[in-house]
Parts: C-alpha cells; structure tokens; sequence
C-alpha cells in the first residue's frame, strides 16, 4: 500500500528514522510522547486509535499509561510498520497493541469506534488535513478524546531565531549523512513551517466537531500538543 510520496518517504528512511528522532531532538521526543499519554490516560479510554504511529512510540507510550486501553495503530508505510510490530513484540505487547496499514483519509473503522484518537507528528502530512480531521472525527465517540502532538515553530527571540537556523541548515545536513536520504529531512522544515499555528489549528479542530480545545506548547515551543473532545 506504500505508493503515496510522503509513504515513500518514510519507507526509505525507516531503518534509521528512530534514530535520527531521538538524536535531533536529544531524545526529548520521548518526554513528549509520555506527555501525550498521560493527557489521554486522564479518561481511561479502552480503546485507542493511534494514527501514524509510525515505528509504534506511541502505541508503546499509551500501552504503558494506559493498561485497560486495546490499542489500534495506523500507518501508510510498511516499512515503517515493520519495525513498529518488532518493537511491540519485544514488549510483549502484542495482547494489546495491534498495528495495521491504513490511511487517515479514509479510515477502516465504523462510526464512534473509539474512546480515544492520537497522533504523534502525523498530522502535518495528511494529504488532506481537512478530510483527516473528519475521519478522526467520525470514528471517536461522542465525548471521546483526541490528542495531537506536532512540531511548532517558538515565537520568542532568540528561540525562534536559533530554531530556524538548526531546522534549516543544521538538521538537513545531520538527517541526510546518517538517513542517505537528500529529501527527507530537508521535507521536514517545510513541512512544520506550512502547519497552521496554534490557534489556527484549534480552530481547524472545533470546525470538525471538536470542543474544548486546548494547545500546550514545549520545550521553548519546538512541539505542541492540542487536546479536546468530540462535541
């Protein structure tokens, strides 16, 4: 099923895509990720849909937080799959975790199936923000939770400032000496300065059936999770 570019993409650089996360963000990626869970584990969801997990960060994170929740993981790239269901395995998670190819855009579950959706640095590469939004939407049930986790671009000097230049011409350069990939990881900047700001995407969120929208900023404003319940 890995036809799409950006499924490409990740196909290509799974064998060092974990890796490279945790170096380029001096493993913070993690702390963020454990945030993400414990804002879902608040409800005590018991079922889970984790959208681009990706290698399975996530679905571990929340499996650890959550231990009542089933949790389902989608993702457009096999490869990427691949490594997330060793990682599983070794875990032994395999009881809880289930991980499966799927699209956001059009996704393979029936209305009000979940209690709880995440994504962890997915959303910003839906093809079509707007139809993923809604599917995410459609299949968590009413006063279900979701929570998003994304990079964001800080505000203030000189952590913009000093942002820009390490997304722009440091992390390029250290993504492709150790991924091989000369479009990957200069994708990345491009892709995080095109995703709405905070307030725009909350926006974008209660526009889809969403209430309560919250965005708490990390780590100077490098990441950003958005939190809130189907309306």
């Amino acid at each position: 099923m890995s036809t799409s570019p950006i499924a490409a993409l990740f196909d290509r650089i799974s064998p060092k895509y974990d890796a490279l996360n945790h170096l380029l963000s001096l493993n913070i990626d993690k702390v963020w990720r454990r945030k993400t869970a414990k804002a879902i584990s608040k409800s005590r969801p018991k079922t889970i849909l984790d959208l681009a997990t990706g290698t399975g960060d996530l679905a571990i994170a929340l499996a650890k937080s959550n231990p009542q929740a089933h949790i389902i993981g989608i993702d457009i790239s096999d490869k990427m799959l691949e490594i997330g269901k060793a990682k599983v395995k070794a875990q032994n998670l395999e009881s809880q975790i289930h991980l499966q190819i799927g699209n956001a855009a059009s996704l393979p579950f029936i209305d009000d199936s979940f209690d709880a959706v995440t994504v962890a640095f997915g959303v910003r590469n839906f093809e079509d923000r707007s139809q993923g939004l809604s599917e995410i939407s459609r299949v968590v049930k009413r006063c279900g939770h979701v929570a998003i986790l994304e990079f964001s671009m800080p505000e203030r000097f000189p952590m913009n400032q000093l942002y820009r230049l390490y997304f722009k011409h440091i992390l390029p350069k250290i993504g492709k000496l150790v991924s091989k990939d000369a479009t990957a990881y200069s994708y990345l900047p491009q892709s995080v300065e095109n995703f709405p700001k905070p307030d725009l995407f909350l926006k974008q969120l209660a526009e889809t059936g969403f209430k309560n929208g919250e965005a708490k900023r990390y780590s100077f404003g490098i990441a950003t999770l958005y939190t809130a319940e189907k309306a």
